[in-house]
Parts: C-alpha cells; structure tokens; sequence
C-alpha cells in the first residue's frame, strides 16, 4: 500500500514525508484567503498508512471548466444549515494534571499549537471539562465532599479548590491564548451525600436534594467566572444511563425533565444565568430520552438542545431529534479513541462518522474525548477507564500527536466558530461535509470510504478542481 499511496499522493502534490510540519509543504502566503473568483484550493491531507499527517499540500488545486468522467461533489452555499460552534476536546483533569506538570514552556508552546489561530496551529475552538471530577481525573471528588453520615444542604462548604491545582490554571492560560474559545461543563455526579446510594459511582439523586443541586450548578457557573472562566453550556448529567463508571449518576429521563423543569431552569433564571442546558449527553441509541424532555412544555423553555457520543446507535439518530423539535440545538460531545485501536481504523471511521456524519445530522460541535493521557492512560479514577488514548500523549514534555488530533485538525483549523454547514452532494463511497467560514472561505472534508484510490471532483458555481485520495485517506480543502 505505501508506494500506491505515494502513487495517490503525487497526484494531488502529497507530501511523502511523515512529519507534522516542513517548510516543504507550505502554500505561497496569503494562500487560500481569495473570495468568489478563487482561482484555486489547498489541500491538507492525512493516510491511514501515516505518510502524510495533516499535511498542507504543496500543489494547489486549480479550478477549471474542463469536465471528466469522477465522480463530483458539488457544493451549493445557497443551501445554509447550522452554525457551528466549535471542535475541540474533553480537557479532562487527567489531561489538565499532564499538561500543568510540563515545563512552562514547553506547555506554552503546546497550547499555542492546539488553540492558537494563526500560522500551523489547529485551532481548536472548544473544549468540554468536568463539573468535579471525571473518570480519568486521579480520584473521585466533587465540589463539597463530606464525612460519611454528613450534609450540607446551604452548601457552605462548596469549594473549587480541586480545580485550582490544575485545571483553572491550564483554562487561564487557553483563555490567553483564545479568549473566543467556548467551554461546556459536565457533571458525572453529584456529591455523595447527595445520592441515593451515598457513593461517587451510580446511585440516584435523592429528590430532597433536587434544589440544593440545582444551586451546585449556579455555585460553580459563578465560581468559574469569578476566576474569569465563562462557561457557555452545560449538560446535565453526562452519561445518565451508565451508572457503572466512577464517578457516575443513574438519571432516567422523567428524573432529568422534573431537575430541570423545576429546580435548574428556574435557579439560572433566577440567578440571571444565560449559559445554556443541554440534556440527554448520551448514546445514539435512545433518541427518545432526548424527545421525551424536549416533549414536556415545562422543561423544553429551558432547554437549548441535546448531546449525544456514539458508543451505540446510529449517528442518525441526531436527525430523528432535530426533525421533531427542529428550534433546538445538537451538539456531539464525546468519542474515545481505544489504546489498542489502529490508526488505520480510527483515522477514518471517526472522521467518516463525527467530522462529517455528526455535522450533517445537525451537530454545532464535535468534541473527541481526552485531550491528553500519559504513555499508560492514566489518570483515571478506580474503575475508570485503562484504556482511552489521548488525543496527546504526554511523557513529561515528550508530546507525541495521536489520532484525535489529527481527527479534529481537519475540521477545526479551517471551520471556524461562526461557520455555517452548507449544502455538498454525496458520491458513492466518498463521503463529505462543506462549510462556509467566517471570513467567506469555503471548507470540504472527504474521507475515502473506498478500499481503492479515488479521482474526483469538486465543484462550485460551475467550476471545478481535481483531487485524489488514497483508500481511507482524509483531504479538507479550502479556498
């Protein structure tokens, strides 16, 4: 397969060289920010086989009248779908701990290539963090634990002093870097006492403490923007169906509808709050969580939309919501990447699936898992997950760029927050998703679901450009 691929790549000027970046594969300056008489497109690409790795193209791709017999994927701007808001990562306190703990700068430099907008960084423009800690922070803790046997139902002993050590100082620094960047905040459970069964792992919340834990929510919203950090949504529950993870919460959806109707709707308008609420934070597989909160008059006034990851079910899925209550928003927010999966599987079934199958179901997001784990996949919680591969791995200032990173490049250097999904064609076997940037730049990401290379088109305003890729192999091109 390599020499065909570099067969592949020669054909749409591919850089043969695996490195992240060379001066080879750069676009003459200023490449690619012309309007409506673009006269041609850069392509950035990445193999299965790694030959090329998100690499800038060093031929551009000239836009003619000249037809052939490919396959065309045609692009329409007239035809506008949803905004986006952003692709990034889960910036778990696992991956805050590791990057807290390089040197200064080392991290700096780091940061500045994954949320920098300028120059080879990837921009990446969101990111979702845990409220108190997640499976793959080093213990369980929320923001109030208590002795067994104790509460505290005014929450007088709330306190963000675990987020302190690392990751608001990583936030911070992100935020210096990209203050446009937008955070979402998911609970994986509530403080112990709390629950029904009084441990961090299952267990339902107690209905006594529906109110109390509605002001959790507000405690931690204003604690956050007290250290400058705007958290623009939040989801109540991740996972409400996967009480088996530590930390984790059983929360049914008529549970998760009576929460929000009647205790964390009201405390954000109350408290003059205007993040948002998205619900569900689950599997594909039951859509009708979703529906039947977005179905209850009291509880849909506040809610801004649905998350979903896609560990089961059909992505979809999505559609079937956003097509019963088409005024709410879709977000996709978390997939991991297996330690023991292969590049060659991951690179296009995640780009196939999420960068383009979540987007053209409706998706304003689309948000890989942990954005850093250590060479043994930790940190994790006990009975948290061994075996989720960051999209970085960290081994003290040694960064190796794993398949997340290169996964969400595709889409986050080049469809900006503010982009818009705009309408593309779907040849056999290469699927497809198109945007319109901010700045009027138009942004195709095709993956070859093919197991041969593949010649093709794509077309615009009755012109079009050439392009080839290598079986599974991923090109965004812009112009």
């Amino acid at each position: 397969m390599h020499s065909f691929s570099s067969k592949r790549l020669l054909l749409i000027g591919g850089c043969l060289a695996a490195l992240s970046w060379t001066a080879a594969c750069q676009s003459p300056k200023g490449a690619g920010t012309t309007g409506k008489a673009a006269k041609d497109a850069e392509a950035w690409l990445t193999t299965p086989d790694k030959s090329a790795l998100f690499q800038r193209q060093p031929a551009r791709l000239a836009f003619g009248t000249a037809t052939n017999a490919n396959p065309t994927i045609d692009i329409d701007e007239q035809q506008q779908f949803q905004p986006i808001d952003g692709f990034g990562y889960c910036l778990t306190g696992g991956s805050a701990m590791l990057l807290h703990r390089m040197d200064a700068a080392e991290r700096t430099k780091l940061l500045k290539e994954l949320f920098g907008t300028d120059g080879n960084n990837i921009g990446v423009s969101y990111l979702r963090v845990s409220i108190g800690a997640s499976d793959l922070d080093d213990r369980a803790f929320s923001y109030d634990d208590l002795p067994a046997g104790q509460t505290d139902p005014q929450l007088t002993k709330f306190s963000l002093a675990p987020d302190q050590e690392h990751l608001i100082p990583v936030l911070k620094e992100i935020l210096r870097i990209n203050p446009q960047i937008k955070l979402m905040g998911s609970p994986w459970s509530p403080p112990p006492w709390m629950k029904t069964n009084e441990s961090s792992k299952g267990g339902s919340l107690k209905p006594e403490f529906y109110p109390t834990y509605a002001q959790y929510f507000v405690k931690y919203l204003q604690g956050m923007q007290a250290q400058g950090i705007r958290i623009d949504a939040i989801t109540v529950q991740n996972e409400p169906l996967h009480p088996g993870n530590n930390p984790s919460l059983l929360m049914l959806a008529e549970q998760q509808a009576e929460f929000v109707k009647k205790h964390l709707g009201p405390a954000f308008k109350a408290a003059k709050l205007d993040t948002k609420i998205i619900v569900y934070d689950h599997n594909c597989d039951k859509p009708e969580y979703p529906l039947a909160i977005l179905g209850d008059p009291e509880a849909r006034q506040y809610v801004d939309g649905s998350a979903f990851h896609m560990y089961g079910g059909k992505i979809e899925a999505m559609s079937q919501v956003h097509d019963a209550h088409p005024d709410k928003n879709l977000y996709f927010t978390e997939q991991w990447v297996g330690s023991k999966s292969k590049f060659s599987d991951n690179l296009p079934w995640h780009v196939r699936t999420l960068i383009i199958g979540a987007t053209r179901n409706w998706a304003r997001t689309v948000l890989e898992w942990n954005l850093a784990a250590d060479p043994q996949q930790n940190p994790h919680t006990p009975g948290g997950c061994t075996e989720c591969r960051g999209a970085l791995t960290l081994d003290g200032n040694k960064v190796t760029r794993e398949d997340a990173y290169y996964i969400i490049a595709h889409a986050s250097k080049f469809a900006r927050p503010g982009s818009v999904r705009i309408a593309s064609t779907l040849p056999d076997k290469l699927p497809n998703v198109a945007f319109k940037a901010p700045d009027g730049r138009k942004v195709v990401v095709v993956q070859n679901d093919s197991p041969t290379a593949q010649n093709f088109n794509i077309r615009t305003q009755g012109r079009q450009f050439a392009a080839a890729l290598a079986p599974g192999a991923v090109g965004t091109y812009v112009w």
